[in-house]
């Protein structure tokens, strides 16, 4: 099966803040304001969140606060499968979230964020500002930090509510994304739109790094749910090549049945490579999978996504081609 397309031409403006970002090093305080307003840019990487840091508390070591808010419009002009042509305009407000990260205890670390807009006028139905549901709720613990694992440079457990990732686009953060919205396979794989409850274990190791975890089937919950509707087990290898060169191996294995469950099939592997070389760079991705359903949806399915990209202006202006094919051996599979 072939999912139909459309020729046409697509201009899209996204715009994104986020006025807090968790990864990379540091500061030794609360960041400074002196360069606001004058500098938003600075003033946003100086981590304006970071509202408590002392590594001297043994109860609690830091607080931050912080969020995103991504917007985006676009028009399109082009012929459907019938030879018609159309055009289209549409705004949509894509992600408003707020998020908190603490470290508390030496060894923990949790994650709060919570999604605060449903934009849903595309389908017919309401803009809803407000709270809508967690993004994330989750604790860490260091093991490697409060017991040692060897030669293990890395070592940490992970549970609560948060994102499922498999393929490559998935592992990326909203914020990292090349493409405005993730691949049809990449959102397949992706699961549910709810966030998962899992348990994980991560581990890295010089070039290796590697993710075990089981996750619940319970979906229907705005919290971390349950344990009471079968799991997924999931397994994600990574290995550095090179600097140029990353590979990643994502597997899922769901043992509940139908479509209509937190996956909505059996079990997929996605095979992932990453090549970057100054400003160019190339992500290629892809799947095989299987559905628990009968009938059309049932089946076996695959995919690929070949995604080259090239930045114009180094971080600020990026110019990208996504190529995605998907298909199955049942109609609706």
């Amino acid at each position: 099966m072939r999912i139909p397309t459309s020729s046409g031409i697509v201009l899209v403006l996204t715009l994104g803040l986020h006025t807090v970002t968790f990864a990379g090093a540091e500061t030794s305080s609360a960041a400074s304001t002196d360069s606001f307003p004058g500098n938003w840019c600075e003033w946003l990487q100086n981590k304006p969140g970071l509202l408590y840091k002392s590594s001297e508390n043994p109860f609690l070591q830091s607080f931050q606060l912080g969020g995103r808010f991504q917007y985006q419009a676009a028009y399109l002009d082009g012929e459907d499968v019938n030879g018609r042509d159309f055009n289209d305009t549409y705004d949509e407000y894509r992600r408003v979230r707020i998020e908190s990260k603490t470290e508390f205890l030496r060894f923990f670390t949790a994650k709060v964020g919570i999604n605060a807009v449903l934009d849903d006028r595309r389908t017919g139905n309401d803009l809803d500002w407000g709270y809508q549901d967690f993004d994330e709720a989750n604790v860490a613990f260091d093991i490697k930090k409060a017991f040692g694992a060897g030669s293990l440079d890395a070592l940490n457990a992970r549970y609560g509510r948060f994102k499922f990732n498999m393929t490559e686009e998935v592992h990326m953060s909203a914020n990292k994304i090349h493409t405005i919205e993730r691949s049809a396979i990449a959102n397949k794989l992706y699961g549910n739109p709810n966030r998962a409850t899992g348990f994980t274990v991560n581990a890295a190791q010089g070039a290796w790094s590697g993710t075990v975890g089981v996750f619940s089937g319970e979906d229907d919950s705005e919290f971390i749910g349950g344990w009471n509707d079968g799991q997924a087990y999931y397994l994600s290898v990574a290995y550095e090549q090179s600097e140029s060169m990353r590979w990643v191996l994502d597997h899922v294995q769901n043992d509940q049945s139908g479509t209509d469950d937190f996956l909505g099939y059996g079990w997929a592997t996605a095979l992932n490579g990453v090549y970057t070389d100054d400003r160019f760079g190339f992500l290629g991705t892809l799947v095989v999978g299987g559905n628990n359903g009968a009938g059309l949806r049932g089946g076996s399915f695959h995919g690929l996504v070949a995604m080259p990209w090239y930045w114009i202006m180094e971080d600020k202006l990026q110019a990208v081609f996504q190529y995605q094919y998907s298909g199955a051996d049942r109609a609706e599979g």
